[in-house]
């Protein structure tokens, strides 16, 4: 299927095609670059979140979780202790899960150890693929590539968790390391 044309005279990626959380954050922020510690902390634990769920399930919490991670500040999140976790636990505005909680602490972490060396916005930008992909439709887009396995491959290294090679690859296109948007969607070569 490529881009569909949503009641508005848009084309959009067909995800993003219907009125919602979905088509703003198609509009507004996906494939688009971030910058900055926070913002790619941010990044990684929402899309390590997401595994197994809806996009739309995280987009709807996404204020939940910005407020009980402290705006992703990594230092922050990198003191938590056993009672932050429970706490955490118990917050229904948020994905409660125990592995995945636990990731996002490890992982600020991680990025804070990272600071010593090239920290985690330019760990992730020296994946970006030299050939990045243009597909036409949802039948010719990937869901991992060469890349996307290196920067798991390197981020496991370092001590990350929840990083497998799909969510490294969900984190570039929304981020921007390339333009995720199918040929044809009005979005397409406007990511800032």
């Amino acid at each position: 299927m490529g881009p569909v044309v949503g009641e508005d005279g848009v084309a959009r990626c067909p995800w993003g095609g219907g009125p919602g959380v979905m088509r703003d954050y198609h509009d507004t922020e996906w494939g688009n670059r971030v910058h900055g510690e926070a913002a790619y902390l941010e990044r990684l634990t929402l899309e390590a979140f997401q595994s197994g769920l809806s996009w739309s399930t995280i987009l709807n919490k996404r204020d939940a979780f910005r407020e009980v991670f402290h705006g992703f500040d990594p230092d922050a999140i990198a003191a938590f202790g056993e009672d932050d976790e429970a706490r955490l636990m118990q917050d229904a505005r948020i994905v409660r899960n125990r592995a995945k909680i636990s990731a996002a602490i490890v992982n600020a972490r991680a990025t804070v150890a990272l600071r010593e060396a090239e920290g985690l916005e330019a760990l992730v930008l020296s994946f970006a693929p030299d050939d990045p992909p243009a597909p036409k439709s949802t039948e010719e887009m990937q869901t991992a590539s060469p890349e996307s396995k290196a920067l798991s491959k390197e981020l496991k290294q370092r001590g990350f968790a929840f990083v497998g090679p799909t969510t490294m690859f969900a984190l570039m296109e929304a981020i921007g390391i390339f333009d995720p948007h199918l040929v044809g969607c009005f979005r397409r070569g406007q990511s800032a």
